[in-house]
C-alpha cells in the first residue's frame, strides 16, 4: 500500500522539493529509509541523519543499491552534532510532524545552515479551516498513537517562531501539504 502511494503521490512531491535544492553541502534531516535519495542533486555532498538505527540500516542499503555516496548518521534533529554554519542547505520531508519539539529542531537547522543558505521543508500541516482544523485536532492523539506523526502541526508558524525567515510557502496538495523555503533570520 505504501509503495503505491509513494509512487503515485509522494515521489512527485519529493521531486518538486529537490528541484529547488542546489548541489553543495546538504543536510537531510529525517532520511528514514532513503526515499529522497533518487532526487539528490548531482554533485552534492549529502549528510543525512535519522533518529532510528533501523531506518538508517535501510537507508544504507538503498544508497548502495542506487550507487549514491551519502554520509549517514544517527542523530536527533533537536540536537544536531554539527558546528554552526556547516551546511549550504538543509532539507526535510515529512519530518517535523514527528519531532517532539519542532521549534527547537527548526532552530537547529537555522544554526547549522550557512547565513546565506537555504532550508527546504516538505510538510503536511494542519488545515486552518474551522471544521477541518478542529477534526484534525480531535483526531491527532489517536493518529500519534497509531502512526507517531502529528497531523495538526502548524509548521509555517513554527518556522517563524524558530527565528527563520520565510522566503516562500507553496501549497502542493490543497492546504494539506506545503513546500516551505526559509533562511536563517540574520540574512537580509
Amino acid at each position: 500500500m505504501e509503495a503505491v502511494i509513494e509512487r503515485s503521490v509522494f515521489a512527485g512531491l519529493r521531486h518538486r522539493l529537490w528541484a529547488g535544492v542546489p548541489a553543495g553541502h546538504i543536510l537531510e534531516v529525517g532520511v528514514g529509509t532513503g526515499k529522497n535519495m533518487p532526487f539528490y542533486p548531482a554533485g552534492a555532498q549529502v549528510t543525512a541523519i535519522d533518529l532510528s538505527d533501523k531506518m538508517l540500516a535501510r537507508a544504507r542499503a538503498r544508497a548502495v543499491s542506487l550507487g549514491i555516496a551519502v554520509d549517514l548518521r544517527q542523530m536527533d534533529a533537536q540536537h544536531l552534532e554539527f558546528p554552526d554554519h556547516a551546511f549550504d542547505v538543509a532539507v526535510a520531508s515529512f519530518v517535523f510532524c514527528s519531532v517532539p519539539d519542532p521549534i527547537q529542531g527548526l532552530r537547529e537547522l537555522g544554526r547549522v545552515v550557512c547565513p546565506d543558505g537555504d532550508i527546504w521543508l516538505l510538510e503536511h500541516v494542519r488545515i486552518d479551516r474551522p471544521v477541518v482544523g478542529s477534526l484534525m485536532d480531535a483526531a491527532n492523539p489517536l493518529v500519534v498513537r497509531l502512526m507517531g506523526a502529528n497531523i495538526n502541526r502548524r509548521t509555517v508558524e513554527n518556522v517563524k517562531l524558530a527565528g527563520l525567515r520565510l522566503l516562500s510557502v507553496e501549497n502542493l496538495r490543497g492546504d494539506l501539504v506545503k513546500l516551505i523555503h526559509a533562511r536563517p533570520m540574520d540574512v537580509a
